[in-house]
């Protein structure tokens, strides 16, 4: 038997689009003789949907979306093809009285062949945490009384799991308990920093625990802050790979699978950890943009690293005519930073302009003179400096509809290390999940990679002098950020325990942290969550991220 593991770009609520899109593969895999495709999780619809799915017209249209791609495929003899999309039980409630809030909805995969649904199968396991609200949406399929769905391909039986029900036992234990051979599992699962080893690693457990071979089909692009990495694959019943898509492209994977249900395909290697995190930003610029319709970004180049990183990543995400910089030099600003944004902006290409807020800091500080009368310079110029940015950066794009993609990294959101209505002033924060520490080895990386100029020389993307230099805000004379931050090094760290792992301010000075830095760094993290509230969405790429997984409360007195 031959399979396709349809490994795609769907785009939420595109319902007629995405339905093309899987009857494009099919009808090609078809064409090469396959007889069974598998879509990703909720491949119909996009994933996630969120409140859509609360929508009756948006339940509705999935519906009609399905059964005409169902008779769409009719002509296609033999094939089998597993759509992902949401399923409503029932009819539709009566929105006067907000009935239809309380329908019942199913995570559903469909079966297809010959005109018709031969079978629908309903997730049993809805994930809760991190990005997930799947309890917000769907009843389980366990709730509902479903066994397992199994159907025969070529003489091959194939049960159905989605996404969460294979991290569990039951599923695929029912599945083969009801004549199971191979097992099928529709996926959206989101990336963050070494996720793809942790999910080919699980899979192999349950494979070797069902004693079946497992076909993985996972979704791939971005949607908001979610990215998904794709990398499809297979593996035998002994938990080996024996066959894996490209990593964050679009993929049909094409398998053999032998009588007893064995794959056999092209084992694509999976990139190192840096590569994963640099496609995964590149692939969150290029949706964010494209999906919503902006023809290109603006970003402000200060000459420091941060400008420097997301630059690269936006002309690699959208090319070179696509992305315009701004320099905005204030009376703090350093000769090197002007040499160094210019070199930036000339390696990459882009259109660079400059445009002096002196003048109107000049005149901001006058008209608040008497406000301020003896009163000394503190933060509040500093702010207004970033303000004036600001508001440039977004007057240029309403003018031109670019997007402003902002640069602040992780680090800086946490401690509140920006200004709201200044540099957090944009559409969309590109490295908002980026710690100081990883934008480093990030520009390093990127510096590894060989970059062809027009010339026909090769030269590094990012001035090694932006990478060595101090970093600095400039927004007063010989400033640096460690003038109001721990040591990065020192700082993430504490970050990534509290924030990310959930540890105490106790146990992160036992694992050898200075109580001061501790407390210093968890304080700043709790009195910038308004700031955070306010922020842009960005891209995510750790396993909790300032954004859907970080829910806490402006106001509270907890601290610990």
């Amino acid at each position: 038997m031959k399979v396709v593991l349809a490994q795609f770009n769907a785009t939420v609520g595109d319902l007629t689009g995405n339905a093309q899109r899987i009857a494009q593969i099919a009808r090609s895999a078809h064409a090469t003789g396959a007889r069974l495709v598998v879509t990703p999780e909720l491949a119909l619809s996009g994933y996630p949907p969120e409140d859509l799915l609360l929508r009756p017209a948006f339940m509705s249209a999935c519906r009609e979306a399905l059964l005409a791609l169902t008779a769409d495929l009719a002509d296609c003899e033999g094939l089998h093809v597993v759509v992902g999309h949401p399923h409503q039980l029932g009819e539709r409630g009566d929105v006067r009285s907000k009935s239809h809030l309380v329908q019942k909805r199913l995570n559903a995969a469909s079966v297809l062949t010959g005109g018709k649904v031969l079978a629908t199968y309903s997730k049993r396991e809805l994930p809760n945490y991190q990005v997930f609200d799947e309890r917000r949406y769907f009843t389980s399929g366990r709730d509902e009384g479903q066994a397992a769905v199994v159907f025969a391909v070529d003489g091959v039986r194939v049960g159905l799991l989605i996404c969460e029900d294979a991290w569990f036992d039951e599923p695929a234990r029912l599945a083969r308990d009801a004549g199971a051979q191979l097992l099928c599992v529709l996926n959206a699962s989101p990336f963050h920093i070494e996720k793809a080893d942790e999910r080919e690693a699980r899979m192999a457990a349950r494979a070797r625990a069902s004693g079946l071979p497992l076909l993985y089909a996972h979704l791939v692009g971005g949607q908001d802050e979610v990215v998904f990495d794709g990398a499809s694959f297979a593996l035998d019943a002994q938990g080996q790979v024996r066959a894996r898509a490209l990593s964050f492209a679009e993929d049909s994977l094409q398998l053999d699978v032998d009588a007893g249900g064995v794959p056999s395909g092209r084992i694509e290697p999976l990139p190192s950890a840096e590569a994963q995190v640099w496609q995964a930003l590149v692939t969150g610029v290029r949706d964010y943009l494209g999906k919503n319709g902006f023809p290109g970004a603006i970003i402000g180049l200060s000459g420091g690293m941060d400008s420097a990183l997301v630059l690269a990543l936006a002309v690699d995400a959208l090319g070179a005519d696509r992305v315009r910089t701004v320099m905005m030099p204030s009376p703090y600003t350093a000769d090197i930073s002007w040499i160094d944004a210019r070199d930036m902006a000339g390696r990459v290409g882009v259109r660079y302009d400059e445009l002096a807020i002196a003048p109107m800091f000049d005149a901001f500080r006058e008209t608040l003179a008497p406000q301020f009368a003896g009163l000394a310079d503190d933060a509040t110029e500093e702010n207004l400096q970033a303000r004036i940015r600001g508001t440039l950066l977004m007057a240029l794009s309403n003018k031109s509809g670019w997007i402003v993609l902002t640069t602040g990294n992780k680090s800086e959101m946490a401690t509140g290390y920006c200004t709201l209505y200044g540099d957090m002033a944009g559409g969309f924060a590109v490295i908002k999940d980026v710690a100081k520490t990883l934008v480093y080895r990030l520009a390093e990386w990127r510096n590894q990679q060989p970059t062809l100029r027009a010339d026909g020389t090769v030269r590094a993307v990012i001035p090694e002098r932006i990478i060595t230099r101090a970093p600095s805000a400039e927004l007063r004379p010989d400033q640096t950020d460690q003038d109001s931050l721990p040591p990065y090094e020192v700082l993430d760290g504490i970050l990534a325990r509290y924030m990310e792992e959930d540890q105490g301010i106790e146990d992160i000075v036992a694992a050898g942290y200075a109580r001061a830095d501790v407390e210093r760094v968890t304080r700043l993290i709790k009195l910038n969550e308004y700031k955070r509230r306010q922020a842009p969405v960005g891209i995510r790429i750790t396993h909790r991220a300032f954004g859907r997984d970080w829910r806490y409360p402006i106001t509270s007195k907890f601290r610990a």
